[in-house]
């Protein structure tokens, strides 16, 4: 199942920095992540500084 980002998100872009895939994109006033191209690593959930992700 692919991580998902939460509305404690603050847009700030570190987890589609992070993303190795591209999986993570802006959404409005927040990110969101493609379920689709998502593979499930993880490398966002640590680079979110207010725990925004999880999976």
């Amino acid at each position: 199942m692919a991580h998902s980002i939460s509305d404690e998100c603050i847009n700030c872009a570190a987890c589609a920095d992070s993303c190795p895939v591209g999986a993570i994109s802006e959404a409005g006033d927040k990110h969101k992540i493609d379920a689709d191209t998502c593979t499930d690593c993880g490398a966002c959930v640590d680079t979110c500084p207010v725990s925004a992700i999880s999976g």
